[in-house]
């Protein structure tokens, strides 16, 4: 579903030239749960961002359905990004704004968009999110577990056909972490969508996802399955866990 070739993403300003991704490449299967990990700088984030194009790749390719999504603008653009639900580490709920009309958000945006096919939407989102109950709450009412419910509503509700999800348990507790975790996994399941979650916590990755990739100073150290990446005493997983990352 998704070829990320000799992606590099270089961020040049008034201080030092900055290499955030060098020559990375990746292959993500349409249905996966995949994950991306390393530690705090190591490009996790950036890469997201490119692959939303939020930020401009410096050379490479983001292949997406046979259609390099780097060179595109405008129109196009807009509706590639409508194939994408991002869900921020930060929530960025509206804070003014109900449950119900923080999800119908993205529906609202569109010219022309049915009231009553919005609302329904919105109801079946919430539904599947478990929320259904706090439609009318704002997310000042609201717990952190909550809000990523919300958010990840949100995220859902133009129907992409990818989740992208940037560090969706590191603000949750044990239990919570859990419970979030399981809603992804069903939604995996239910509705078909490719899902990357970009994360530093290794027990998330061995939680859900099917493969794994291993960012490093910007670079790619690792990728495969799961199994096969925890699996070998000589993986760049194993020197995470040592606390050895090179």
């Amino acid at each position: 579903m998704i070829t990320i070739s000799h992606l590099t993403k270089i961020f040049e300003g008034k201080g030092p030239r900055v290499t955030a991704l060098e020559d990375v490449n990746l292959e993500i299967g349409k249905g996966d749960i995949y994950g991306i990990i390393g530690m705090s700088g190591a490009g996790k984030s950036t890469l997201l961002r490119c692959l939303t194009l939020l930020e401009r790749p410096t050379s490479g390719q983001i292949m997406l359905a046979g259609q390099d999504i780097a060179s595109l603008s405008g129109a196009q653009l807009r509706a590639a990004r409508r194939g994408m639900g991002v869900v921020f580490q930060g929530y960025n709920l509206l804070m003014q704004k109900t449950v119900a009309e923080n999800v119908a958000f993205p529906l609202r945006l569109e010219k022309g968009y049915d009231k009553a096919a919005v609302q329904a939407r919105v109801a079946e989102l919430l539904a599947i999110v478990g929320l259904e109950d706090r439609a009318g709450a704002y997310p000042a009412q609201l717990s952190g577990g909550q809000k990523q419910r919300v958010a990840i509503a949100r995220a859902l509700a133009t129907q992409p056909e990818m989740l992208l999800c940037d560090e969706p348990t590191s603000a949750l507790d044990p239990l919570t972490t859990k419970s979030m975790l399981a809603l992804l996994t069903d939604i995996n399941k239910k509705l078909g969508v490719t899902i990357i979650i970009i994360t530093h916590e290794l027990s998330v990755v061995q939680a859900i996802c099917s493969h794994v990739a291993v960012i490093s100073e910007g670079r790619l150290a690792e990728s495969g399955a799961v199994a096969d990446v925890f699996g070998s005493p000589r993986s760049a997983v194993t020197k995470l866990l040592l606390g050895r990352e090179e």
